[in-house]
C-alpha cells in the first residue's frame, strides 16, 4: 500500500491527532505563499484535500494522477468533515446586528465560526461558517471572512441551495442570492426562501447553463412550488440571474421584486428601510407580463436596454459562410428540409455540436428516426472528437478520447424517448423539455422529423390545422423558455429534372401545410446533387428569415467529410449567389 511520502505529502513529526494541515504537493510550489497549509490530511483515514486546488484522493484510491484516464461516472461528492463547533466571538455577533440579522434568526441557521484555510490570502483566517443542509444532514458549508469579504465553499462537497430544507410548496418560495438575503428575509418574517450557492454568475459566462446545474438535484422539490418570487441583486448579474431562473421555472409561475432606487438587495433594504418595507417589497413583487397582452411598463427595461446595448445576440453557427446569413437566437424556431439523403439530420447535428463546443449550450433531441440510441451517441462523439467511432480509414478515436467524449455528450445531450408511439404528442415533448430546461438549462430542443407526429393526428383534426395549432404551441414554448426549437420535415413528393436532379425544394414543399412556411422564424434547405458521382458540396439554402439583424436570405457552400460525417468551410472563392 502506498504511503503520504508516495504522493509527496509530507506529515510533520510534531504532529498529533487525526487531522494535520500541511502544505500541498501540487499547488504550493506555484504559489506566492509556497508554505501555506492548505492541505487538510486525514492520518486515520488515510485520505486529504487540498483547500486550494481541489485535489481530494487517498491512500489506495485513484489519486487522479495527471495522465490517467478520468472515467465517466455520476458525480460522487464527499461529506464535509466534522470540525467543533465554536461560540461566535462578540464582533462577529455584530457584524450579523449591523446588517439587521436577529439572534434568533443566526442561531436557527447553526451558523458557526472558526480558523480556516481561504485560497485568496493563501492562508488561514476567521471566517464565519453557514452550513448548507438537505433533510438535515449537513452536505457543504460556505466560509465568509469578516475583516476582508471573501468566500470559499466546501471543496469535493455538494452544491446545492442554501435553505432548501425551509421549502413549502404550499407557499411562494423567495429567490435570492446569498446567506445574509436569505437570512434578512427570514427577520421579516418569510422563513420560505433559498439561496444560490455561489451568487448569480457573470452575465457573460461561456457555460452559464452548467453553473446552475445545482438545481436538478432537488428538481422535485422546486417543481411541486405553485408561485416563485425571484428576488436577486439590482445588478448585471442580478439581472441575468432573474432571466434565466424564471426560464427554468416557467415566467408563469413566476414575479419579480424590484428594489427601490439606492438599494441593491434583500439585506441592504432591511438595514436602511426596515423589515416591514422588505417584506412589503416581497409582497408587492410585479408579475412578468401576461401572455398575450403588454404595456409599455411590461418592456421598459427592455426597451431601455434595447435602446443602449442592441438587439440580444444571436449565436454564431460555427461556419463563417453560414454566420453571414444564419445565426441561432433563443426564443426562435427554426424549420429545415431536404430532399431524402440530403443529410439534413446529420448536418443538424453538426450545428448542435458546434453551439455546444462554442457556446455551451445543451440540447433535448426527440429523434425516433435515429434508434439505436447509441449509433446515434456514437454518431455525436465522432463529431465532437474529430474521429471515427470504428475502424476505418483514418485512425478511431481512443479509449481515453472516447471516456472524455461520452462525459461531453452527457453534459450537453439529452433525448426525449416517450415509454410508447401513443405518446409522441407535441405536448408531451414540450413538457419533457420544461422540465429538462430546469433540470440540464437547455438551450434547444429537435424534433426530428415531423412526419412521426403526424401519424398520431387527433381525429376529425385536418392536417393543416393540426399543424397550424401545433406550431402555435411550439412557438410559444420557444418563446417562454427561450428555447430555439428546430424542427425537421419531409417535402413531399419531388420530381427529377431532364438531367436527373432533384430540385432545391422550398418550405412551401414541406408535407402537410404551407405554415411552415409562414410560422417559422427561419427556414433551412440543406440540399446535394446526388444525380450522379456522390458529390462533396452541400449546399444550406436559407429561404426565410424573420428578423434582419439574425441573417438574411441566401445560399452557403460546405464541404462534406464523409469520415465522421462533418462538414468545413468551402473553400472556392467564389461568392455564393443570393435570392433576390
Amino acid at each position: 500500500m502506498m504511503s503520504f511520502a508516495d504522493h509527496g505529502i509530507e506529515i510533520p513529526q510534531t504532529a498529533s491527532g487525526p487531522e494535520v494541515q500541511t502544505t500541498c504537493p501540487r499547488c504550493s510550489d506555484q504559489r506566492r505563499k509556497n508554505k501555506a497549509k492548505c492541505l487538510s490530511v486525514n492520518v486515520e483515514k488515510g485520505a486529504w484535500i487540498c483547500h486550494h486546488c481541489g485535489w481530494a484522493a487517498g491512500l489506495g484510491k485513484d489519486s487522479n494522477r495527471p495522465g490517467e484516464p478520468t472515467h465517466w461516472r455520476r458525480a460522487q461528492y464527499r461529506r464535509p468533515d466534522p470540525r467543533p463547533q465554536l461560540t461566535i466571538p462578540q464582533h462577529g455577533v455584530d457584524w450579523f446586528h449591523s446588517r439587521g440579522i436577529t439572534d434568533a434568526v443566526r442561531s436557527r441557521s447553526r451558523i458557526d465560526y472558526g480558523r480556516v484555510y481561504m485560497p485568496q490570502i493563501e492562508d488561514h483566517a476567521e471566517a464565519l461558517i453557514f452550513p448548507y443542509f438537505r433533510n438535515g444532514e449537513l452536505l457543504n458549508r460556505k466560509y465568509r471572512t469578516l475583516a476582508e469579504k471573501h468566500f470559499r465553499l466546501e471543496p469535493g462537497c455538494e452544491l446545492l441551495l442554501y435553505g432548501v430544507d425551509d421549502i413549502d410548496p404550499e407557499k411562494p418560495l423567495i429567490w435570492v442570492e446569498g446567506e445574509c438575503d436569505k437570512l434578512a428575509v427570514e427577520v421579516a418574517g418569510i422563513r420560505n426562501c433559498v439561496s444560490v450557492p455561489n451568487g448569480a454568475p457573470p452575465p457573460n459566462a461561456k457555460n452559464y447553463d452548467a453553473l446552475l446545474s445545482f438545481l436538478e438535484a432537488d428538481r422535485e422539490k422546486i417543481e411541486a412550488v405553485k408561485q416563485h418570487i425571484i428576488a436577486v441583486d439590482a445588478d448585471a448579474p442580478g439581472r441575468r440571474l432573474e432571466e434565466e431562473l424564471s426560464r427554468r421555472l416557467g415566467q408563469e409561475k413566476c414575479s419579480r421584486v424590484r428594489w427601490p432606487e439606492g438599494r441593491k438587495d434583500a439585506n441592504e433594504v432591511l438595514v436602511r428601510d426596515g423589515a416591514e418595507d422588505l417584506r412589503w417589497f416581497i409582497e408587492n413583487a410585479e408579475r412578468f407580463p401576461l401572455e398575450g397582452v403588454f404595456e409599455i411598463a411590461d418592456c421598459l427595461q427592455d426597451l431601455h436596454r434595447l435602446y443602449n446595448h442592441g438587439f440580444d445576440p444571436s449565436y454564431r453557427t460555427g461556419w463563417r459562410e453560414l454566420d453571414r446569413l444564419y445565426t441561432v437566437r433563443p426564443g426562435e424556431f427554426t424549420a429545415v428540409t431536404g430532399i431524402p439523403s440530403s443529410g439534413k439530420s446529420n448536418w443538424l447535428d453538426c450545428l448542435l455540436v458546434n453551439l455546444a463546443k462554442l457556446h455551451g449550450w445543451s440540447f433535448a433531441l426527440f429523434s425516433p428516426e435515429n434508434l439505436p440510441l447509441e449509433q446515434h451517441m456514437a454518431s455525436i462523439a465522432e463529431k465532437f472528437i474529430g474521429k471515427p467511432f470504428h475502424d476505418g480509414p483514418t485512425q478511431r478515436m481512443t479509449e481515453r478520447e472516447f471516456e472524455s467524449t461520452i462525459q461531453w455528450i452527457n453534459n450537453h445531450f439529452a433525448w426525449i424517448m416517450p415509454g410508447n408511439e401513443e405518446d409522441w404528442t407535441v405536448d408531451k415533448i414540450l413538457s419533457t423539455a420544461s422540465q429538462l430546461c430546469l433540470r440540464r438549462g437547455i438551450r434547444g430542443l429537435v424534433i426530428d422529423p415531423w412526419n412521426e407526429l403526424e401519424a398520431l393526428r387527433p381525429a376529425g383534426l385536418s392536417e393543416t390545422e393540426y399543424i397550424s395549432q401545433s406550431l402555435k404551441r411550439i412557438r410559444v414554448f420557444a418563446r417562454q423558455r427561450k428555447i430555439h426549437v428546430w424542427i425537421v420535415i419531409h417535402p413531399a413528393k419531388l420530381y427529377r429534372d431532364d438531367s436527373g436532379r432533384y430540385p432545391v425544394p422550398t418550405l412551401y414543399d414541406c408535407a402537410g401545410s404551407a405554415h411552415w412556411r409562414n410560422k417559422a422564424d427561419n427556414g433551412l434547405v440543406v440540399w446535394r446533387d446526388l444525380s450522379g458521382a456522390d458529390s462533396a458540396e452541400v449546399q444550406i439554402h436559407v429561404q426565410k428569415i424573420r428578423f434582419r439583424h439574425v441573417g438574411r436570405r441566401g445560399m452557403a457552400r460546405l464541404f462534406y467529410d464523409p469520415v465522421c460525417a462533418t462538414y468545413n468551410e468551402y473553400e472556392q472563392r467564389e461568392s455564393p449567389g443570393y435570392y433576390a
